[in-house]
């Protein structure tokens, strides 16, 4: 465990700079934890998208806290994690191709003047320079772990949100997301309801209807493989020992269900991943 391999950038860009990080690659547990917003970085090549820095720290450019929770989870679960390495202001590696905010041009209230009017060729770029290898890492991963005769994993997406959106405020702790498939939602819901400590927004404050579900719908929906969303609000991970409260609550509820026989993945077909 904790070996970390980082892909190599595009030539066009600084040495710098990688797109996507693979955390214990060989883990031989059955999730894979991915972390879409895990960084808040702008490669030098896109300057400060003219923004200030402070805007930078906000959750409009990254989910806080979520790569922390994300790496207790890939430690505890023997997991893979899969993390985007540079801020979802240069693209947004959980969006489709065609969505309005893949490069979002305003982010709640707030404009990103670089990403104005910006032309079809330039974001070609930066889909082949970010979104194309977050992607492709995740399905070299899978590749990977059948070659070595590993089940069928099951995908965690971990992601932190605003307590405040709009001026609306947002009463939950956590929200899971799913779709169609409930395997690992509905137990994940269970458990935390059963503790009592937790308001748990079901499909709350987004669901899949709000074309949120992209990566876990490409690389698990699409293949029938399990897989669940999670969002805690950002507030609840504030610090690194926050980051492991959830971390080790979530690895704990996550390696139950995965034991469990509603998963369903042993013979789960390889559908092209």
């Amino acid at each position: 465990m904790g070996q970390t391999i980082a892909s190599g950038a595009p030539q066009a860009l600084s040495k710098d700079w990688t797109p996507v990080r693979v955390t214990n690659p060989n883990g031989a547990g059955p999730c894979i934890i991915l972390c879409d917003h895990a960084s808040n970085y702008v490669p030098v090549d896109f300057g400060t998208l003219g923004l200030r820095d402070n805007d930078l720290q906000k959750h409009i450019a990254w989910d806080p806290g979520a790569l922390g929770v994300s790496a207790v989870m890939s430690r505890l679960l023997d997991a893979p994690l899969v993390e985007s390495c540079v801020s979802r202001l240069i693209i947004d590696c959980n969006r489709p191709l065609d969505a309005p905010d893949l490069v979002p041009s305003l982010s709640e209230v707030t404009v990103i003047p670089a990403n104005e009017n910006l032309g079809d060729a330039a974001r070609r770029e930066r889909v082949e320079l970010s979104h194309k290898p977050y992607h492709a890492a995740i399905e070299k991963l899978v590749r990977e772990r059948r070659a070595a005769g590993l089940p069928e994993p099951v995908f965690v997406a971990v992601h932190t949100y605003t307590p405040v959106y709009r001026g609306v405020e947002r009463p939950w702790h956590i929200g899971i997301i799913h779709d169609a498939d409930d395997r690992v939602a509905a137990p994940l819901i269970a458990g935390l309801q059963a503790a009592g400590r937790y308001e748990v927004g079901i499909n709350e404050p987004y669901s899949p209807a709000d074309r949120v579900y992209y990566t876990l719908e490409r690389h698990a929906s699409a293949h029938g493989l399990p897989a669940v969303m999670i969002e805690i609000r950002n507030d609840l991970v504030a610090t690194a020992q926050e980051e492991k409260g959830w971390g080790e609550l979530l690895s704990g509820l996550l390696n139950d269900i995965t034991k469990g026989p509603s998963m369903g993945i042993a013979g789960t077909a390889n559908k092209g991943i």
